[in-house]
This record gives C-alpha cells, sequence and structure tokens, in this order.
C-alpha cells in the first residue's frame, strides 16, 4: 500500500529476469520474485532455461498474473549469456527468432503469451553500441512480430534503429546494479558492480521519482525509465524484489506493466 504522505507518481513497471535452472540444477525462486513485480523476462534456451523450466516458468507466470516477456541470449550455456560472441547479424536474427518462438509456443501452452523482448546479458549490452547486432535482434522482432515491444536501455542503438523502424521501445533502468557515468552499467568483473538490498532500494525510488542515478564516481546520471529490473539470479533476489517494491510504493509510485 502506498505512503498517502507521498504524492502519487507516473506508475513503473518491476521486471525480473527469470527461468534461469536448467534440467536438475536449479536458481533462484521464480515463483516468489513473482510476487512483487509486474513483468518477467523468461530465458528461452540459449543462456539458461529447457523446454521444462521454461514451460513451469510460463505457469507460474500465468498464475501470478504477471506479464511474459521473452529474454534470447547468444548460445552461450557454459558462460551464462554473459560473453561477447561476434557472430554474423544472419545467424544472430535466426538465433533470436528461434528462442521467442520457443518460448511463445511454451507460453500459449500454459494460457499466457510473449508481450515483449528483452535481450539477455552479454547481448543486451552488444546492442547498446553494436549497430550491426542490433539490427539483427531488431530484424528479428520485425520478422516474427513488430508489434512486440523492445525492452532495451535508453540512448542505445538498438533504440535509435527500433524508433526508425516504427518499433515501440521501452526504456529500461536498474535497480541492483551499479552505473557509470555515461549511464552505461559497471561490468560484472569490477567489484561493486551489483548493489545490494538498501542500495537498489535508494536506486529504484531515484529512477522512478526523480529520474536519475549516482554513477559510481557519485555524479548524477539522468534515466529515463519505463521499468525497473530487478535480477531473479542473484543472492538473496526474493527479498530484494520484495524490497524494491516496497520502497518504490512507500514513495508513491504505482507499480504496473507497460503492456
Amino acid at each position: 500500500m502506498s505512503n498517502p504522505a507521498h504524492p502519487t507518481k507516473n506508475n513503473i513497471d518491476l521486471n525480473a529476469d527469470v527461468g534461469e535452472s536448467f534440467g536438475h540444477w536449479r536458481l533462484g525462486d521464480d515463483a516468489a520474485v513473482m510476487a512483487s513485480v509486474s513483468s518477467v523476462n523468461i530465458a528461452c534456451g540459449f543462456h539458461a532455461g529447457d523446454p521444462t523450466t521454461i514451460r513451469r516458468t510460463c505457469a507460474d507466470a500465468a498464475a501470478a498474473g504477471v506479464v511474459v516477456g521473452a529474454h534470447p541470449a547468444y548460445r552461450d550455456l557454459a558462460g551464462f549469456g554473459r560473453r561477447f560472441i561476434d557472430m554474423d547479424p544472419a545467424e544472430l536474427a535466426n538465433d533470436v527468432i528461434y528462442q521467442i518462438g520457443a518460448l511463445a509456443a511454451l507460453a500459449r501452452a500454459e494460457g499466457t503469451r510473449v508481450a515483449y523482448v528483452k535481450p539477455h546479458g552479454a547481448l543486451y549490452n552488444a546492442v547498446v553500441r553494436h549497430t550491426a547486432q542490433a539490427q539483427a535482434v531488431l530484424d528479428a522482432v520485425l520478422a516474427v512480430d513488430p508489434e512486440l515491444p523492445l525492452l532495451v536501455l535508453p540512448g542505445s542503438e538498438i533504440a535509435r534503429l527500433a524508433a526508425a523502424a516504427g518499433v515501440r521501445t521501452v526504456p529500461e533502468a536498474f535497480a541492483d546494479r551499479a552505473y557509470n557515468p555515461d549511464g552505461s552499467l559497471v561490468s560484472r568483473a569490477h567489484p561493486g558492480a551489483v548493489l545490494g538490498e538498501a542500495a537498489a532500494m535508494a536506486q529504484a525510488v531515484g529512477i522512478a521519482v526523480r529520474g536519475e542515478v549516482a554513477a559510481i564516481d557519485g555524479t548524477r546520471v539522468a534515466v529515463a525509465a519505463r521499468s525497473i529490473c530487478v535480477h531473479g539470479d542473484t543472492p538473496g533476489a526474493v527479498a530484494m524484489a520484495a524490497a524494491v517494491r516496497r520502497a518504490l510504493l512507500d514513495a508513491g509510485v504505482p507499480i504496473r506493466g507497460f503492456v
């Protein structure tokens, strides 16, 4: 329940990356995370997820009433999709089409649907500046369904290309990741790249209410976001998602999916 002492702000989407288990190996408690968010980005099998995991995650999402998004990645199970792959753009587009299609079929089997696309990991970071790969991901979305929105970093190359192609983009920011002064995310290879619960709560409110984050050097960086991400694969993810949700509601920010 929101705090009446605060004026009501524009609503914001709270999303989480889920479905990142594989076979008997389990990562996170997706069903518990879904109690706090409005949208979920479900792994499509290339960086994590297998058909049984994906279908179970879709069933959990349908039961929780959260919006389902496809979370395509490089074909990199060993690296969890966090390693850049310099691949042929046509091949990358086909890989993304394949992943969206697989998730769409499993989602439909559980009475829900794919409502948007958010690239995962190294692919997400690549399409910020890599024109050929950004175009490949966009081409995949255009081939599957031009009405599917793309959840992307504001000011990214894929956002620019999508705008030119008439594809809707939704600007995203991160509650639990540190920022560089240029608005990019601090690499996970560096200490402090992943924020703790208290810092994530404060950062989420700063994004939703003031449209800014504090970069690692202390400077204030403008961030215009319509959706805020909390990662489902980090230790304490369930408590983190609940804490960020509570902080936003206490700040008078309603949480609602963007589709």
